[in-house]
């Protein structure tokens, strides 16, 4: 797997109101989240983008768990809004 150390992220006061989310820094910010929710027995997969609304399907290990909404709202949901403009929240299918 590459490093994402060269991937040049916005911070949060960088962004503009209602910014379309650029798919590509998504797929890469995904991308750079799952080896931590792989090592879990888990793994994430993105479902959908709608309106800033980041729809991830939580897979493996993460189907069931009590504690997988705990890693989507307090990990994954607070990465991806620090990471890609437009994010507004992050829901799990």
């Amino acid at each position: 797997m590459e490093s994402n150390e060269n991937i040049n992220f916005p911070s949060i006061k960088d962004r503009d109101e209602q910014v379309d989310i650029d798919l590509d820094i998504l797929n890469e910010t995904i991308e750079y989240i799952r080896p931590a929710v792989q090592a879990d027995g888990g793994d994430i997969k993105l479902a959908s983008v709608d309106n800033g609304i980041v729809n991830i399907e939580m897979l493996g290990a993460c189907v069931g768990c009590p504690l997988s909404i705990a890693t989507l709202k307090s990990g994954i949901e607070r990465i991806l809004k620090e990471k890609v403009p437009g994010v507004e929240e992050v829901i799990a299918s």
